[in-house]
């Protein structure tokens, strides 16, 4: 009894001096406060200086004092208790121990203001737990189970383009990948229905027509409509566009046969005041110039003369052509985006700023007159033979199936995969030519489980629970979709036909070749981009009418800002705590524009030194401040959120219900706007959201330096930003700089965040408890190598979770 009333008047207090906004700069600051006079000592100092010899039943103790308070039966908070926890058989409850390191690596625990073991307590409790975890593991090893994978609508795109030289944008067929977590490769969710089949087998025959051509195909129109928030501002030319233009927009187009086309624009907007010459061209080369005369008004169509296009895939571009430099029609407010103030939908540019002519929408229409299919890339990628004869047109067409298939399906090809893919042939063969039928073959080879799924062989009769290392065609697959995020080159193949993956000096040889390939960019585009939550970006609009410079290309080069500095690490296999105090970054002339950067790279993107103490690391990136931000306003609410969950690997529980949102709190007090500061701080009285808050608020405020559109700011509704704030380790914080210098004091719990997301990425499901060892193993092995980016992705390749399978009941129900 004496043990609880101890423990409960601690924790009656803590709450109270929390609730008082009472903090301290140190330890034994807060233990001499008198407020806790009185408290046995037993409960704020068991073990000051405890040393490496503490026996667990003292370390049992310890959690008993400082962590049932909160975690016991009755409470349940965070829905786990520690009452009956044993620090000597921590095994026997493995999701709580994990949850209790988690906590102890961060120094999260026990909360700000409630008292705590001193010296190294708690991290020699952290320690304890990890070895215990570590031996159970290792004498009873588990690998989870893990569903069949699909590929996603990214590596399905990725796939076509390596297998036939072919840029497509699967999602016009395929669903939408479901993410769980932030990743599409977990297969928890990758569900199979007739309505995904339907998909998977349209896209075969989409894919398969736009690879071989169609002599036959009927005049259709394309249309690729023009996103009304991308500027076409002046000084905006479009990516690949011709120079000396304006605005507009770039497409791919896949013609499918020699013909005649025609190509349409819509405009809208504009005032009429000078003409405008639109500027069609087709792989850079002018075909038509449309004029939009002066005086006109309002939505405008125009078209070109039928034009004649070879087939194939060509960069069609439509663009205003620039008459003179600087900003068009409005020389007193020059904004970045041409129809800020505009209203969208109803009547254009209501109050507007600017009213540039946009063009809101391409067309291609055709084929007329259609005559032969050319050769392009794609059917020299397929049609590696041309029979003259009809005797030789099956065995060309075996052959072609054969070399298509076994790239395809990632493995060698069988008899039975041959004879029946080449049913699909012969039978259309009958109907039409030799191209029609190796056409309805690669249809047949695009819509195979063996290319949509990432089937694995599993050996015969091994019981429920056994493991067992996968073939070496198989760890190539999963390799070749970690990495470059699509299928295996003939190199890659080549090693695990002769069993060098197995090896771990073949398996490193091979991962450190495939990093040095440009196709690792994939890691940056897919898990960098995934990971960092980039994808929130998208329809992220701060209101134009306050934030009249932002975009969707500034957006994009936001985004493409931070894909290229995790490449950069990558590539160059620099420290991943650069993630964190990098002094450089990566911009175009947009963004450097944007942050005030002096550059002189033109429109591409290149590495500059930072000298902006506001812009460390990630911190310092649009993208991240545009994602945590509302459009109206920052969030610093949303950017601990963000830094808690993504970086630290420990995202704050939701808000309880029938509690006010921050967003509810009054704008203003006495006719005075208040700052987002001070809507916190009155959100921060009520008891319940204080206790989540005083982990959120310090951090956000501390990169509450940057406004929604990313820019640096000084000011808040004309007062002084204000963002001090302090750290739940009691350090004060108020700049990017310091929240970073604060985060690097425990490096241990980054890594092992980074090393959790990056496997469960890479083996396509979600992480939990058992893979604990595993990542510990990644992070302690990576720290051996300085935190070199490699030494992360070999640790995760290296894992048994990646080279190996398990034998469970979900496999023997899938194989049924």
């Amino acid at each position: 009894m004496k043990a609880w009333s101890v423990v409960t008047a601690t924790y009656v207090i803590a709450v109270v001096l929390a609730l008082q906004g009472v903090g301290f700069d140190s330890e034994s600051e807060r233990i001499e406060h008198p407020v806790y006079a009185g408290i046995d000592a037993r409960a704020t100092n068991v073990s000051a200086d405890v040393g490496a010899h503490v026996a667990s039943d003292e370390l049992t103790a310890v959690v008993q004092r400082n962590c049932v308070m909160c975690h016991n039966d009755q409470l349940q908070t965070g829905n786990f208790s520690l009452q009956t926890f044993d620090v000597a058989n921590a095994a026997a409850q493995p999701q709580a121990a994990e949850k209790v390191i988690k906590k102890l690596r961060l120094d999260m625990m026990p909360p700000p203001g409630v008292p705590r073991p001193g010296g190294d307590t708690l991290q020699l409790l952290a320690t304890t737990l990890e070895q215990g975890l570590d031996e159970a593991v290792a004498a009873n090893p588990s690998l989870g189970s893990r569903r069949f994978q699909r590929m996603t609508v990214g590596e399905y795109r990725r796939a076509v383009r390596d297998l036939l030289d072919l840029e497509v944008n699967p999602s016009q067929w395929l669903p939408a990948d479901i993410f769980l977590g932030s990743y599409d490769t977990w297969s928890d969710l990758q569900g199979l229905s007739s309505v995904v089949v339907e998909a998977y087998l349209t896209a075969a025959t989409e894919v398969s027509r736009m690879a071989v051509g169609n002599p036959t195909a009927a005049p259709a129109t394309t249309t690729y409509p023009v996103h009304i928030e991308y500027s076409q501002h002046a000084w905006n030319q479009v990516d690949g566009a011709p120079f000396g233009t304006r605005g507009g927009t770039v497409v791919t187009h896949t013609f499918p046969v020699d013909g005649m086309y025609v190509l349409s624009i819509d405009t809208q907007l504009g005032t009429g005041h000078e003409s405008e010459d639109i500027d069609i061209s087709i792989d850079g080369e002018q075909v038509a110039l449309l004029a939009l005369p002066h005086g006109s008004r309002g939505p405008s169509a125009l078209e070109t003369d039928p034009v004649f296009v070879q087939a194939g895939q060509r960069q069609v571009s439509a663009a205003f052509v620039r008459k003179h430099e600087g900003p068009y029609q409005d020389f007193l407010r020059p904004h970045e985006y041409s129809i800020v103030g505009g209203e969208r939908g109803g009547s254009w540019a209501n109050y507007g700023i600017t009213n540039l002519r946009h063009l809101t929408e391409l067309g291609v229409t055709g084929p007329f007159e259609a005559s032969r299919v050319s050769d392009t890339p794609s059917r020299e990628r397929v049609f590696t033979c041309s029979p003259t004869l009809e005797t030789e047109e099956r065995p060309c067409a075996e052959s072609i199936v054969r070399r298509l298939a076994a790239e395809a399906y990632r493995r060698p090809v069988t008899d039975e995969d041959i004879s029946g893919i080449m049913s699909f042939y012969d039978d259309a063969r009958e109907d039409g030519d030799f191209d029609v039928g190796v056409r309805t073959a690669l249809q047949g080879i695009l819509s195979s489980p063996s290319f949509i799924f990432r089937l694995e062989q599993q050996p015969s009769g091994l019981p429920q629970g056994a493991s067992y290392a996968l073939a070496d065609i198989d760890l190539a697959s999963r390799l070749s979709f970690f990495i470059w995020g699509t299928l295996p080159d003939q190199e890659l193949l080549a090693a695990a036909d002769e069993g060098r993956l197995s090896d771990p000096a073949g398996l490193e040889q091979q991962v450190r070749r495939m990093l040095e390939d440009p196709r690792s960019e994939a890691l940056a585009t897919r898990f960098a981009n995934q990971w960092f939550r980039l994808a929130a970006m998208d329809g992220k609009q701060p209101v134009p009418f306050w934030y009249p410079d932002f975009s969707l290309e500034l957006a994009e080069s936001m985004r493409r800002e931070t894909e290229l500095f995790f490449d950069h690490l990558v590539r160059e296999d620099r420290s991943f705590l650069e993630i964190f105090n990098a002094d450089y970054t990566f911009v175009n002339e947009r963004l450097a524009r944007h942050y005030g950067i002096p550059y002189t790279g033109g429109g591409e993107f290149q590495r500059v030194q930072q000298t902006d103490p506001y812009r460390v690391g990630i911190f310092g990136h649009g993208s991240v401040a545009v994602l945590t931000s509302l459009a109206n306003r920052t969030s610093p609410v949303k950017r601990g959120e963000w830094v808690m969950e993504v970086l630290l690997g420990s995202p704050p529980p939701p808000p309880p219900p029938n509690v006010p949102l921050l967003e509810e709190t009054g704008d203003q007090v006495d006719g005075r706007f208040l700052t987002t500061r001070e809507r916190m701080e009155m959100h921060r009285r009520n008891p319940t959201c204080n206790s989540c808050h005083q982990f959120i608020d310090p951090i956000g405020l501390a990169l509450d330096h940057f406004d929604p559109t990313g820019k640096v700011r000084i000011r808040e509704n004309r007062v002084a930003l204000d963002t001090r704030g302090q750290y739940y380790d009691g350090t004060f914080i108020s700049t990017p700089g310091e929240l970073s210098d604060v985060l690097l004091k425990r490096p241990k719990p980054l890594v092992r965040n980074f090393a959790e997301n990056l496997l469960g990425f890479a083996i396509g499901r979600t992480t939990d408890y058992t893979d604990g060892p595993a990542i510990r193993t990644v992070a302690d092995r990576a720290a051996e190598n300085d935190y070199r980016m490699s030494s992360f992705i070999l640790g995760v390749v290296q894992t048994d979770q990646f080279r190996m399978r398990q034998v469970d009941a979900i496999a023997d129900d899938d194989s049924q």
